[in-house]
């Protein structure tokens, strides 16, 4: 029974959301039937059945017409294709004016299909987002609750199978988690305690509890549905023109059509039946309806194929500035780069066992919390050792770290720490060259010199180098901003493929160099990751984010890549240069045929069914074209 109601709510769902659809088919029916009818000479029939196809299928554009007249105070493209039809059944051309008001409701269909494909991605996602969690209070059995009634800190049980349902860290429990719907990758991820996990996205197998970090509201999932929605909603400039142009054109199509209705008649000696025929054709095919249609459908199928491949526009206007990016600002740390430091060298003093030594060095940096010191802990890790000696430290803020172990004393830290000569003639000079490559280099020492070096970096991502060279092939040119030293610049920036850098930015050198470039470039992007980058992302002409970026970052940004995927950017461009074209395409086109329909009209060279057939077929070109946008093939 319980299937059966779903399966009935679904169908209800499909019919509302076809209802344009099945209702300019239903029309077409009537037309059928009312030609038919005329045919046979029953013209009363005929004639009702061509009233009722008129109000079927021009019910909904027409209420449409009507209301935006009355709210906004403007004409527009539905109240004259409903004049045009009601002009037509006025003289007789009762076929004509049905068919026209046919083709006008299928090619709003269309365009409303184009709408729901976008409402769609949005309905997708927010049936992702649990409604009930698993609530656990002390000793208590987990109880069932609401997800709106949840607060921070809760503790929340997700079983193998579930969805998580807020955003929290793991308290309790490991387990694979598929973050596909918010990042687009397919590999699950695993995750252990104190690793951060996301509402929306799947526990694959083992039972984890989470602590509840952010409120239901603000989880990366409803960002990201309130960016979809954002970007639907905001028109861009293209769009925004040609909604402004319509309502004065539209006024300029009713004075011609009552020029057109007496002036023939006095200046060239048309009959009164040929100049108030000619007038209606001119009705008709004068319309902006392809005009209209150029932009918006394109302009949301592209969002809606930017939404698929991991990018989110927060508006139309956006998704057009992509297309005439001339340069682009990088971000080294956390968008170039992973973000966080690993070890790529070890050397060691020559008699030393490395496997011991790399031991005595994880068991004194295991007890800071420094990043570089982490980092060391995890290569040692990698490598084998499980098990540290115990040591005792002392932090020297801004130097090093003292430590010893088995009485013995060890210090690691930079040269000026464990003296710069010894440093600098260790293995052969070994860190200048390491220093040059962008590397972090630290020293070991004890009480015979130095024991060990390790050379540490944030390594580029691996689609850093293909970013950079799909934008250089789109003719954008790339420039890295950093805060770290000269050295460390040029080495990322020669790794990957970037010829011009800016080393040490604070925040606001970020600024100032993204206002050079605007200078020099008109159009630039920004992308960038932490709290420093927001004020260059908002200066930019589009500011884009990586997903795992800071709050701010997300929110002053105009794109989000959700994937971290710089060689998205690229496919963002692409997106937006072929949106652009699809647009120009359509608009050509569709005063194209607007200038020739009128110029036959006047010249006498077509009819009222051509000039129906003629408007309304380039209404629905111009929308499939602009559906081409859905694609994955950009």
């Amino acid at each position: 029974m319980e299937y059966s109601n779903r399966e009935n709510n679904n169908l209800i769902e499909k019919t509302k959301e076809h209802a344009e659809l099945i209702a300019a088919l239903i029309a077409g029916i009537f037309i059928l039937l009312a030609w038919r009818l005329d045919l046979n000479e029953q013209t009363t029939a005929s004639v009702l059945l061509y009233i009722t196809a008129f109000c079927v299928g021009g019910f909904a554009k027409a209420k449409e017409g009507i209301e935006e007249t009355i709210e906004e105070r403007k004409l527009n493209v539905e109240l004259l294709m409903v004049l045009a039809a009601i002009g037509s059944a006025a003289i007789g051309y009762w076929t004509e004016g049905a068919i026209l008001i046919f083709i006008f409701a299928v090619s709003g269909a269309l365009e409303t299909y184009a709408m729901n494909k976008s409402q769609r991605e949005i309905s997708a996602l927010m049936k992702l987002q649990p409604e009930e969690a698993w609530l656990v209070r002390g000793g208590f059995e987990p109880m069932k609750v609401a997800v709106s009634t949840l607060q921070i800190g809760d503790h929340l049980l997700i079983k193998p199978g579930e969805r998580i349902p807020a955003d929290g860290v793991i308290f309790k429990g490991q387990s694979s988690i598929d973050e596909s719907a918010i990042s687009g990758e397919a590999l699950p991820i695993s995750k252990y305690q104190g690793d951060e996990v996301f509402a929306g996205t799947v526990n694959l197998n083992g039972a984890i509890t989470i602590e509840m970090t952010k409120p239901n509201s603000e989880t990366l999932f409803q960002k990201i549905i309130q960016l979809v929605q954002s970007a639907q909603s905001e028109k861009s400039p293209s769009q925004q023109f040609i909604e402004k142009f319509e309502g004065t054109y539209v006024k300029f199509v009713l004075l011609g059509v009552a020029i057109m209705m007496f002036l023939p008649h006095f200046l060239l000696g048309w009959d009164w039946t040929t100049t108030f025929y000619r007038a209606m054709v001119l009705l008709v095919v004068a319309s902006p309806c392809a005009l209209v249609a150029s932009i918006m459908p394109a302009t949301l199928a592209a969002i809606s194929n930017g939404a698929k491949n991991g990018l989110l526009f927060k508006g139309g206007l956006h998704l057009e500035h992509l297309s005439v990016l001339r340069a682009l600002a990088v971000d080294k740390t956390g968008t170039l780069t992973q973000g966080k430091p690993v070890v790529t060298d070890f050397v060691i003093r020559d008699g030393l066992e490395r496997q011991a030594t790399l031991a005595i060095i994880a068991g004194i940096e295991a007890q800071s919390n420094h990043p570089l010191a982490q980092a060391i802990t995890a290569y040692a890790k990698a490598q084998g050792i499980t098990a540290f000696p115990q040591a005792a430290i002392e932090d020297i803020p801004g130097w090093g770290i003292k430590g010893i172990i088995d009485k013995k004393e060890y210090q690691i830290g930079k040269p000026d720490f464990v003296g710069t000569q010894l440093a600098h003639d260790f293995a052969d000079g070994v860190a200048t060259s390491l220093t040059e490559e962008g590397k972090t280099v630290i020293f070991i020492r004890d009480a015979n010199g130095i024991v060990a070096l390790i050379a540490l970096k944030d390594i580029v991502r691996n689609e850093a180098k293909k970013a950079v060279s799909l934008l250089k092939e789109l003719g954008i040119q790339v420039v890295m901003l950093t805060g770290d030293n000269e050295k460390t610049a040029k080495a990322i920036a020669k790794e990957a493929g970037v010829t011009e850098y800016v080393a040490e930015c604070l925040p606001e050198t970020k600024v100032t160099e993204m206002k050079r470039l605007l200078t020099q470039h008109q159009f630039v992007g920004m992308v960038g990751d932490g709290i420093n980058d927001a004020p260059a992302l908002a200066t930019a002409t589009t500011g884009i984010a990586m997903g795992e970026g800071t709050d701010v970052a997300l929110e002053t940004a105009d794109v989000v890549l959700m994937k971290n995927d710089l060689s998205k950017i690229a496919y963002a461009v692409r997106l937006s240069r072929k949106m652009q074209r699809i647009v120009k395409q359509n608009i050509f086109f569709s005063i194209g045929v607007i200038v020739l329909l009128i110029a036959s009209n006047f010249l006498q060279i077509v009819d009222l069914p051509l000039g129906v057939i003629g408007h309304e077929g380039s209404t629905i070109l111009v929308i499939l074209n602009g559906l081409r946008m859905l694609n994955k093939n950009i």
